[in-house]
């Protein structure tokens, strides 16, 4: 057993295999790729598609190469323990592999429903220190629909890191710094408006200052000039506006914080454009005497020559005015982040209008660290689409408004009360509340991250709180299915994979060996969700997961008269609810018990 700990992948063993044949082999050699995916269930469970690619390279065969490499598999490893029951040739050159059963029930048995795979899993990212820059809204503004996506998103991506052995930094970069004080302070002080005594929604009535504030300007010349004043005041540090605009952002993030809390979000750092204002003068100063900025058109910016657009699209990090901007503060970020976290990696994680600059961004950034010996974290922009209304266009009110976050998610609990209240009238109050409010908040997380984050995506009430499908509600109904096995089993099933009969057991129904094959896929499926930093992969996953289970579960009797047969079946049950509730845990949706 002790060798299993070390192969949680039976990916990376099958891969390991192949390698340490085809090393010793004339026709391969150790830059041989077998390239092994998941199979499609009709034709085993692996497939090693390299030798495709390897042969076109060689002008050779590839199902001769296959045939040989196949040979050389089979005689290396006579009469040895390996992953594979049966490995078959299909096609032009793909190698198919199919689980052998014990292996398939020995890892089961340990990894299934213990400890240990969340402690093999640590070894996956390997204590590399990762920044992840997410949700961050706009200060005096409430947090509307669009903002659900870069929040969950980035908030999964640092569940999945953690829990694959990542040290995680979780920042909110809000916007908390520039012309739009200006504009607030003026309209505060021209309405003496007291901060402390706002009534009813403080976010609400700061946003409704702003847009009367910038009306204002755009017909009032002195109301402009008085806005420029009040701006150049705070940021040149003057005590007042300084107080004014504290308050603007401490009101500001203690309603974000109401959202964040409904969400299950949280950050470690929450340092916004802000924070950077002193640094700003150092990435300045320091990119011209490195000689990767220059003055164009009175401004400081930088060209890339190399690039296609960016050799004439300038980089702007200081306007004609003198003022800094959001390159600005995103450089003085980068420059932070390898001075004081000593990031491996940075995730930004920003809907796909913001390409460019994070192009830019990362471009500046390595030519500057490189030229100042510092070390380059890797850099990653993580991009989404848009949450689009009935009509195929981004979701607003019927007003045209932005859709509020906050009355989304009521909403969604209202919707989700009524449908648990119609399915279960016998719930108490306090029960409905608590079911109807996981449920709703639940469905909106899971309908956007079910979605491939690059697409857009259709909201639709109906679909995401539907008990059928791939939504968050048929995810919980399961779960809590299994979670009723267990408590109506009274008592006859033992410490799961602690059986002194195990060695008895065996995987003998279709419906078994289909379930216990897709329980052990989950480690292959957290690496592609990471490598790819696409959580509906990980969605996708737990959908037909539970697909198999409850194939398993209307085909095969759990509580069979024979013990070894119901100890394995409810060690299938407890095994897939262990990986359900994961795998939901870090989507940020806890299992119900009960439904």
């Amino acid at each position: 057993m002790s060798q299993l700990v070390m192969e949680l992948d039976t990916r990376e063993a099958l891969i390991t295999r192949i390698r340490e044949v085809a090393n010793g082999m004339e026709a391969f050699g150790p830059d041989f790729d077998p390239d092994v995916r998941i199979a499609d269930p009709r034709h085993g469970d692996y497939q090693a598609n390299g030798v495709l690619a390897w042969a076109k390279q060689k002008r050779q065969n590839p199902r001769l190469m296959a045939q040989q490499l196949v040979e050389g598999i089979q005689r290396h490893f006579d009469g040895k323990r390996v992953p594979w029951g049966k490995l078959e040739i299909a096609g032009p050159g793909f190698i198919n592999f199919e689980m052998d059963s014990r292996w398939l029930l020995d890892w089961l048995l340990y990894f299934g429903c213990s400890d240990h795979l969340e402690t093999a899993a640590k070894s996956i990212v390997g204590g590399r220190k990762i920044v992840v820059d997410f949700s961050s809204p706009n200060t005096a503004k409430q947090m509307h629909v669009g903002h659900i996506r870069s929040t969950v998103i980035g908030d999964v991506i640092c569940r999945i890191l953690e829990f694959c052995g990542a040290s995680v930094i979780r920042d909110n970069h809000i916007g908390d710094w520039g012309t739009q004080f200006g504009i607030l302070i003026m309209i505060l002080k021209r309405n003496q408006v007291d901060l402390d005594s706002i009534a009813g929604d403080p976010i609400a009535v700061l946003e409704d200052l702003y847009r009367k504030g910038s009306a204002l300007t755009q017909v009032d010349p002195s109301a402009l000039d008085e806005a420029r004043a009040e701006l150049v005041k705070l940021q040149g540090g003057d005590s007042e506006n300084l107080k004014i605009w504290r308050a603007i952002v401490d009101i500001s993030y203690g309603e974000f914080i109401k959202i964040y809390d409904r969400l299950d979000v949280r950050f470690d750092h929450v340092l916004g454009e802000s924070f950077y204002r002193d640094q700003v003068e150092r990435v300045c100063s320091e990119l011209e005497e490195d000689g990767i900025a220059s003055e164009s058109q009175g401004a400081l910016v930088v060209f890339h020559p190399e690039h296609p657009r960016f050799a004439t699209q300038p980089f702007i990090i200081r306007k004609s005015d003198g003022a800094s901007n959001y390159a600005t503060t995103d450089l003085a970020t980068a420059l932070y982040r390898h001075e004081h976290f000593a990031a491996d990696e940075v995730i930004n994680v920003t809907d796909a209008r913001q390409k460019d600059h994070f192009e830019q961004l990362e471009l500046t950034v390595r030519k500057w660290f490189e030229k100042r010996g510092r070390k380059l974290p890797v850099m990653k922009h993580v991009t989404f689409g848009t949450i689009l209304g009935p009509d195929g266009k981004a979701i607003k009110t019927r007003s045209g408004e932005n859709v509020k976050l906050r009355e989304l998610l009521d909403e969604a609990c209202e919707r989700a009360r009524a449908i648990t209240a119609q399915k279960n009238p016998e719930l108490s109050g306090a029960e409905l509340d608590a079911i109807s409010t996981s449920i709703g908040i639940a469905s909106v997380r899971y309908a956007d991250l079910s979605q491939n984050r690059s697409s857009d995506y259709q909201f639709d009430w109906d679909k995401m709180l539907s008990f059928e499908g791939n939504t968050a509600p048929y995810l919980l109904y399961v779960s809590a299915r299994i979670h009723g096995i267990l408590r109506k089993s009274g008592g006859v099933w033992t410490e799961p994979g602690r059986a002194a009969n195990r060695r008895e057991m065996s995987l003998e129904t279709p419906t078994e060996v289909a379930l216990a094959k897709r329980l052990m896929q989950v480690v292959v499926v957290l690496k592609q969700t990471l490598e790819d930093l696409r959580p509906h992969y990980l969605g996708a996953y737990l959908y037909d997961l539970c697909a198999d289970f409850n194939a398993f579960y209307h085909n095969d009797v759990v509580l069979h008269e024979d013990s070894n047969v119901r100890e394995l079946r409810m060690h299938l049950c407890a095994s897939t609810l262990s990986i359900l509730k994961r795998g939901l845990g870090l989507l940020g949706i806890p299992v119900l018990e009960r439904m």
